[in-house]
């Protein structure tokens, strides 16, 4: 994960807050819309990549949806 272009860098149409105002919600997958949740990556590590890794360790956004929020704060 580490090493990815943050979403900034991203061409303007590519990025998912934009393609979430110009196509809505169903037009993105499910680590765009978790990706524009969480706002900010961590440092190295883009919002993108982030929710990528979180659904790919949990499942799905049901999956997430089941943690505390003590467990969320954990990942």
């Amino acid at each position: 994960m580490e090493g990815a272009s943050p979403i900034r860098a991203w061409p303007v149409e590519d990025r998912p807050r934009e393609r979430l105002y110009h196509k809505g919600a169903e037009a993105l997958a499910d680590a765009e819309l978790l990706a524009i949740q969480l706002g900010t990556g961590v440092p190295g590590v883009s919002a993108m990549d982030v929710a990528r890794g979180m659904l790919a360790r949990h499942g799905s956004l049901s999956g997430l949806s089941a943690l505390s929020v003590a467990e969320l704060a954990g990942l």
